[in-house]
């Protein structure tokens, strides 16, 4: 077993920093609730090492302390890239080989999440991360709906545009309001759709669990950090062999 402890200053030290919002004005008390609440986390010792008030009756907190726990890499479970990394040129030529027409990509925000920055970046041509986004890629045909987009207009415009995949970035979390926006988005195509019908559906943004693609009805989570390049990949890569299969 390969168990490693986190690190402060030194080697195996233990030693982490946490924040965190305590409903309380800022005093005192709060700063020892907060290290209560360390405590209780298993941080022992904890040092509150910044304090600031959120607002009336919220105090923000950053505690820094040890903790005794190891973590075994050889346990966790994650989503490891299963699809070559494509170049726009070789993305294109794939799209002509296998689909000979456009892929067609219908993406935006649904529910009431106004974040584009997500969506744009993977669709506009400006792109992320030095790649340009898929309005770039010639033998992609992109629809950006853009933000506050309803369930059922999403639905719609990927039947108007028989749209290959649906691509839906999600940035507002709270009350896990983009798990429960997912699932109704997958509901609402799998009702919509024949099996093999149904575009792919394939959603992001910084709070995902990359691995609960089947919990959400979904055939892929991005998290944090995506380039467009790896979703047009997963994509091209996923309906090139779905069209295999067929054939």
């Amino acid at each position: 077993m390969n168990l490693i402890r986190p690190y402060g200053d030194t080697t195996g030290d233990g030693m982490v920093q946490l924040s965190f919002t305590l409903p309380i004005e800022h005093s005192k008390v709060a700063e020892g609730a907060a290290v209560q609440l360390a405590n209780k986390m298993g941080m022992d010792p904890a040092l509150v090492v910044h304090a600031k008030p959120m607002g009336e009756g919220f105090t923000f907190f950053v505690v820094y302390g040890r903790v005794n726990h190891l973590v075994d890499p050889s346990t966790v479970e994650v989503v490891e890239r299963d699809f070559p990394l494509l170049t726009p040129k070789e993305a294109n030529a794939a799209i002509k080989r296998s689909l000979r027409r456009r892929l067609v990509v219908v993406g935006g925000c649904i529910g009431t999440d106004a974040h584009t920055v997500g969506i744009d970046a993977i669709l506009n041509i400006k792109g992320f991360a030095g790649e340009k986004g898929l309005e770039y890629y010639r033998e992609i045909k992109v629809v950006n709906l853009g933000a506050q987009v309803s369930v059922p207009q999403l639905v719609e415009a990927a039947r108007e545009e028989k749209a290959d995949a649906v691509l839906v970035s999600q940035v507002v979390t709270q009350r896990d309001a983009h798990l429960l926006n997912t699932r109704e988005m997958s509901a609402a195509f799998r009702e919509a759709y024949p099996a093999a019908k149904r575009p792919l559906l394939v959603v992001g943004g910084p709070r995902f669990d990359e691995t609960m693609a089947g919990e959400l009805g979904v055939d892929r989570v991005f998290g944090r950090g995506t380039t467009p390049g790896e979703v047009a990949s997963f994509i091209v890569h996923k309906l090139a062999r779905s069209k295999e299969k067929a054939s």
